[in-house]
């Protein structure tokens, strides 16, 4: 591997590992970086789900304690979020690569506008003071697949789904968040690492970049000003998506 895209790798897995662990999207920066590095979509794609996990463990781990408030509900959410990741990981793997490649840089750029709205959208939502658990199980259910099925994002679509549900600050949302993130993405790895075109090389260089990423951006989740940080991301992850639209 060129010396130059293993440092791009690594680089972008310790802002994947930290970025998931704040707010999520840091596929928007792992994803386009395996695919700069010459991977096809759909083998940049499982290679960058098997990678994440560390960061997703990571981040879990220190986050522990705000699963407290809610035990009761982690069956439920846990179940359906594995459900979820099945049905994406199937989609994934049963679909046509073309059709893959065709949507990928739309699904960048959705979660780059998702991304770049969660702040707003977590805001709304918390001010509603309301619970709609059903509903909130949909979310996580089609968070789950999604996330399977693409990963960028994944975090910032479960994080919405739990405030669509959960009457809680979105820093309390933010434990169950990466234990959803943790469980989708551990379904999604075991399956596409069984059965998918997983570039082992590059997963060892960015795995371990986004474990250390991730649990430095737990440490720092409640304290970090993530605006500068969440340009950086908005920018990259649409700067991706449209250089993918005309390549």
């Amino acid at each position: 591997m060129d010396p130059a895209y293993v440092v791009l790798l690594l680089v972008a897995g310790f802002g994947a590992g930290v970025c998931n662990a704040v707010a999520g999207g840091g596929s928007l920066l792992s994803f386009p970086a395996l695919l700069a590095a010459g991977l096809p979509p759909v083998t940049a794609t499982v290679t960058n789900a098997v990678a994440v996990w560390p960061g997703y463990l990571g981040g879990a781990a220190a986050l522990r304690s705000r699963l407290t408030e809610h035990r009761s509900l982690l069956p439920r959410l846990i179940v359906t979020g594995i459900a979820g990741a099945v049905g994406g990981v199937i989609a994934l793997l049963a679909a046509p690569p073309e059709v893959f490649a065709a949507l990928v840089p739309y699904l960048v750029l959705a979660a780059t506008a998702l991304f770049a709205a969660q702040p707003v959208i977590s805001r709304r939502l918390a001010e509603k003071g309301a619970d709609s658990r059903f509903t909130m199980l949909v979310g996580v259910f089609l968070g789950g697949v999604y996330g399977a099925y693409f990963n960028g994002g994944m975090g910032i679509v479960l994080l919405t789904a739990l405030a669509l549900g959960i009457d809680a600050s979105v820093n309390m949302l933010n434990g169950l968040k990466s234990l959803l993130a943790l469980i989708v993405s551990t379904t999604a790895t075991v399956a596409v690492a069984l059965f998918g075109p997983v570039e082992w090389w590059s997963v060892a260089v960015l795995a371990p970049a986004c474990l250390a990423g991730g649990m430095l951006g737990a440490k720092i989740a409640d304290r970090l000003r993530p605006g500068v940080f969440r340009a950086v991301v908005i920018v990259f992850g649409a700067g991706a998506g449209v250089a993918m639209l005309f390549t």
